[in-house]
């Protein structure tokens, strides 16, 4: 049982020096070199100060880094996160200390004996929205209820992929006595299935903060009679056989090393290999295995290799029995960055069995 002391949660900084200070009509470009120079900058009085800090720092980036392409893009973030995490604000008594600061309850559950310390903004941002987003729930078209997805939990802001899936278990003809889900995050693919009559299925996520999280959720409910967790890499302790396996991974190739955050979006050199190699001693004979993926590294140059397509041709353990896909919206027209790849963009959903 995963407890709320084993999730991932921000590290507490140490109060334990006088800081620099930024408020709105201080010297920006000052400031912004001493986050260059590697020194922290509290926001004290207001927390928009924090806000209009960082808006700043966007506008200065800007000026010096190039932004056309995707690698652009995640260059500028990388810059953008080394800076922006160097801006931090105070907790005192599990509240934030500057005034107009939004009211987390994340603060409370995750620090009850830490009475004063510092967190990155960027850190509390990420709380804040979690924070949201869990109590007002998420609308999912594939669900009847709202997800309450946990902090660190990735969940689904474009549904497309789900739309798929759930095409596919409409037209299932095999079994449903069991099912496994392979890196479950929010858990929306299982309570699919759940909702497709399946009588059980096994879910597995390396992150803590999935399967907490839907332990909260499902409570003592008939669903978590359905749906079995296990915190554990791919397969876990999942070894007998089953009719379905589902796996929805990380659609991009890791870049450089990898923070927690960034394993439900980008796979190491080794995740497909280690998956298809398990894969093939658990799923039954007449099984199936879905693989739920998208073009987005193929069109955005990251790489002209494609996993599934790699495992088909030279694994010698699966074949190609149906392929599905649907091309996705556009990004949102308030978004700012360039994103003129995504009328490109496809979904894709891979139904696998054995050679």
């Amino acid at each position: 049982m995963i407890t709320v002391q084993d999730i991932n949660k921000p590290e507490p900084i140490k109060v334990d020096e006088q800081l620099k200070t930024f408020q709105k009509g201080d010297a920006v470009a000052g400031t912004i070199e001493c986050l260059r120079r590697g020194e922290f900058i509290l926001i004290q009085t207001f927390y928009s100060d924090g806000i209009s800090l960082l808006a700043e720092l966007h506008k200065d980036l800007k000026l010096k880094l190039p932004n056309f392409s995707f690698k652009d893009q995640q260059a500028y973030r990388a810059e953008y996160h080394k800076l922006s995490n160097l801006v931090v604000l105070e907790i005192v008594d599990q509240k934030l200390s500057p005034k107009k600061s939004p009211n987390i309850g994340w603060l409370s559950e995750f620090y009850p004996d830490n009475e004063h310390f510092l967190l990155t903004f960027p850190q509390v941002q990420g709380l804040n929205s979690a924070w949201q987003w869990h109590e007002k729930g998420v609308s999912l078209p594939v669900l009847r209820n709202k997800l309450k997805p946990y902090y660190g939990t990735y969940f689904p802001t474009r549904f497309e992929h789900l739309v798929l899936f759930d095409n596919f278990l409409k037209h299932y003809k095999g079994q449903k006595k069991t099912a496994i889900d392979v890196g479950v995050g929010c858990g929306v693919l299982s309570m699919q299935m759940v909702n497709h009559q399946f009588q059980k299925v096994f879910a597995t996520d390396i992150n803590p903060n999935a399967i907490f999280g839907l332990q909260e959720y499902m409570g003592n409910t008939k669903l978590s009679r359905k749906i079995e967790l296990d915190c554990a890499h791919l397969f876990g302790k999942w070894i007998k056989q089953t009719e379905l396996i589902v796996f929805n991974p990380p659609w991009l190739p890791e870049t450089r090393e990898l923070e927690r955050i960034d394993q439900a979006i980008f796979y190491d050199k080794t995740l497909f290999e280690n998956f298809f190699a398990e894969a093939k001693k658990i799923l039954l004979p007449e099984g199936q295995l879905v693989v739920i993926f998208s073009n987005l590294a193929q069109i955005t140059n990251v790489t002209a290799a494609h996993p599934i397509k790699t495992e088909l041709m030279n694994g010698n353990r699966f074949q190609l029995e149906r392929y599905f896909k649907k091309l996705v919206k556009p990004a949102s027209s308030k978004t700012k960055r360039d994103q003129h790849w995504r009328a490109l963009e496809e979904v894709e959903l891979w139904v696998l069995k054995h050679i």
